[in-house]
């Protein structure tokens, strides 16, 4: 049997045309993300899978596949807003990626007071919704009250503390310029700016993008997605679809 060179260029260069198209679409436009942890609970649950549109901050080496150090600095930037969840990469390594809510702007002042939040001396209003939920906190299940959140330019969002408010009091953080502070919605279960030597004030030029809604998500700590007859209880139908505050 002959074989047909022509077929084999043709499939190569149509692997080649997709493979380029879908790193275009990724680090231009939107990319999938997948939550592998609790700290964003109640507002992101471990299983979600979710869309990042890269575009809303503009682009820097992050934007790309593997951070290729072709230019520096950030293009076509856009000041992100108190109150957005946003993908960044972490400051110790450049690499990771996190995704937490934004509290601090630069030049803003973020210090925890008998446990309430303060942004530049000012006590942000929270107000309890809920003092008997259940969340995660790695595998352990934790007690924890409810709240929701009001930021100075008016973003409302929901946030979970443990009942004994473990994170009391801290220094005060002053975000540097072109820095940002980040904290979890899990408030007493979350690795975020207030750890310095892990996280801290996060660079802009490590954001990778905005958050934007949830196109699907499970829990397969039930049971594997091979386990069709538990899909009732691992897919979570209520969160297709559904748009993060």
């Amino acid at each position: 049997m002959k074989i047909d060179k022509n077929f084999f260029k043709e499939n190569l260069k149509t692997i080649f045309y997709a493979l380029f198209i879908a790193i275009i679409i990724r680090s231009l436009f939107i990319q999938p993300f997948y939550i592998p942890s609790s700290s964003m609970e109640p507002s992101l649950l471990i299983g979600d899978r979710l869309f990042v549109t890269k575009y809303s901050y503009g682009y820097s080496k992050h934007s790309f596949p593997f951070s290729p150090p072709i230019f520096k600095g950030r293009f076509f930037s856009n000041t992100p807003m108190t109150g957005d969840v946003v993908v960044f990469k972490t400051p110790s390594d450049n690499r990771t990626d996190y995704i937490k809510r934004l509290i601090g702007l630069p030049g803003d002042k973020i210090q925890f007071i008998e446990g309430d939040l303060y942004i530049n001396n000012n006590q942000i209003l929270k107000s309890r919704i809920s003092k008997s939920d259940i969340i995660y906190c790695g595998k352990q299940t934790i007690n924890v009250n409810t709240f929701e959140e009001k930021l100075p330019n008016g973003k409302i969002h929901n946030t979970v503390y443990l009942k004994n408010f473990s994170y009391q009091n801290s220094d005060t953080f002053t975000v540097p310029e072109k820095h940002y502070f980040f904290l979890g919605d899990n408030r007493d279960c979350s690795k975020d700016s207030r750890y310095l030597s892990s996280v801290g004030y996060v660079h802009e030029n490590n954001l990778v993008g905005k958050a934007q809604f949830i196109f699907f998500s499970s829990d397969f700590r039930i049971g594997r997605i091979f386990s069709f007859w538990k899909w009732h209880k691992t897919i979570r139908m209520d969160r297709f679809f559904k748009k993060i505050n």
